[in-house]
């Protein structure tokens, strides 16, 4: 049998599942040597964990930005935080089954980290716009690929001092946006046979906007995982980032309206529990496409929403925070 065979046989029993558990290299041949036959050289041992911690269908994981490795396990169906209002015949929902507690589980954590975002965009200056309607039961499945589940709308200058910003005032006159747009797509966690839908949808549901981006609940450690999303980013310009927080922690937290209506020191505390690893940053478009925007426009009603909201701010020169309705 040849080396790598009987790795792959070998590894499963001796890896820790838990990345924070990870076993370096000079243990893991130490521990290998007692299961595997052939007199194998240190070199080549090592040379082998390197490879098929690259291969995403191998038993073997190397740790994102640390040392050691893990066992890789297949991935969990994810949820977008747009599905919790599908019907469960579309979607990933039937991933499920009919066990309504798994499912109630499930939903919370989508909306628990979306509440998350929304606050964490605030606090560094973002002012966010949840898109719903697109994703009601009754809604096409293709709405996945063309709207992101929340804008996050950034107006350069200061929120609070347009009137005598000298920034804004030079775009006014020279008739440019105030703002820039950053569409984002949400997900619990990354997997290996997950994460190319994922990018693809906020690649496809971000064409109109600035940028966009991949936000993660969970921490990305896989470090072929990382490397797989920082090609795709190379050549198409979504970002990815991690929030470093488990299913535990997110089951942890408060409700969603808690951390929505959080006071000052209350949120300051949440954002303490976050982990946030950016693993590729998004590619800036300068202009937003106003006609991919406008050809979604019939899709959903929400667009003209999103369209009033950001009229108002400019004209206003006093952009305040989205109400929905």
């Amino acid at each position: 049998m040849s080396l790598r065979k009987q790795l792959n046989v070998a590894l499963p029993e001796i890896l820790p599942a838990n990345p924070k558990d990870a076993i370096k290299g000079t243990e893991l041949i130490r521990l290998i040597r007692l299961r595997i036959e052939g007199n194998y050289s240190d070199a080549s041992l090592r040379y082998h964990f390197s490879i098929m911690s690259c291969d995403p269908g191998s038993p073997i994981a190397k740790v994102e930005k640390g040392q050691g490795y893990y066992r890789r396990t297949a991935s969990v169906p994810v949820l977008s935080s747009a599905k919790e209002i599908l019907s469960l015949s579309q979607g990933r929902l039937d991933d499920f089954g009919d066990n309504k507690d798994v499912i109630d589980i499930a939903l919370m954590r989508v909306k628990k980290f979306r509440a998350i975002v929304h606050r964490w965009a605030e606090v560094n200056g973002k002012q966010p716009f949840i898109f719903r309607e697109p994703f009601q039961a009754n809604a096409p499945i293709g709405n996945l690929w063309k709207f992101p589940e929340m804008v996050l709308v950034d107006w350069e200058g200061g929120m609070d001092q347009f009137e005598a910003d000298p920034l804004f005032q030079l775009k006014n006159t020279l008739q440019l946006p105030a703002f820039r747009i950053s569409a984002s797509r949400l997900y619990i966690h990354a997997g290996l046979h997950s994460f190319r839908e994922d990018f693809f949808q906020a690649l496809s549901s971000s064409e109109w906007a600035n940028s966009g981006e991949v936000f993660y609940a969970g921490p990305i450690e896989d470090e072929a995982l990382a490397e797989a999303y920082r090609r795709l980013n190379a050549k198409f310009g979504i970002g990815v980032t991690s929030f470093g927080l488990s299913s535990t922690q997110l089951d942890d937290l408060p409700r969603p309206a808690e951390i929505l209506n959080a006071h000052p020191r209350e949120t300051e505390a949440l954002m303490e529990r976050l982990d946030i690893n950016r693993i590729a940053s998004p590619i800036q478009r300068d202009h937003i496409d106003w006609t991919a925007l406008d050809a979604i426009r019939n899709d959903s009603e929400e667009i003209n929403k999103l369209f009033s909201w950001l009229t108002e701010g400019v004209l206003s020169k006093n952009p305040r925070p989205y109400a929905a309705e």
